[in-house]
This record gives C-alpha cells, structure tokens and sequence, in this order.
C-alpha cells in the first residue's frame, strides 16, 4: 500500500496528483492489484477509507501488510485487519 506521485495538467496548470495502491497476492501466490484510488492527502483517515472499502469489497483478511511509516497507518490497519501482521518497509541509500 503506498501513493504514487503524477503530474497531471489541471486547468491550464500542472499540478501533483497522488494514485494510492494496494496489490497483493492471493492465496495461489499470483499478483493482483487490489485497488487504486486518487486523494487528495496521504493520512491514516484516508487509509481508513481505503481499508474499510477493501473490507466491503470482499477482502476477508491480510495475512502480512507492508507500509511506510505515515503516523497512524498501523493503527489503523490493525482496526480493520486486527490479525495482519505488519512490517514497516526499509528504504536503502546508494551513499
């Protein structure tokens, strides 16, 4: 689960927007995206709405979730998937 950044032409102007994703592997080990959606902030709220919509749409559980470490992500993770497990991603540096 994460964002992507884009600059699109709005108006006349270029502005960033940001597409979230979340993909997965089902239970045969086969890649799927899961959703995208476009927002206006990256925010535990805004996750929420992601998840929840995830929840309804069928998603019954997620087994290992891996994010970055945007403040309130893992909780809000936990209070829609409580068993996921969750791992924080590691960024690397070429210094």
């Amino acid at each position: 689960m994460d964002g992507i950044v884009f600059k699109v032409r709005e108006s006349g102007k270029v502005i960033n927007k940001t597409v979230y994703l979340c993909a997965g592997l089902n239970n045969r080990g086969y890649k799927e995206v899961l959703g995208m959606w476009v927002g206006k902030a990256e925010s535990a709220s805004f996750w929420m709405g992601v998840l929840t919509d995830l929840k309804a749409r069928g998603v019954e559980d997620i087994l290992i979730t891996v994010t970055d470490s945007l403040n309130g992500f893992t909780e809000t993770i936990r209070a829609v998937f409580p068993q996921s497990t969750i791992q924080i991603c590691v960024g690397t540096s070429n210094s």
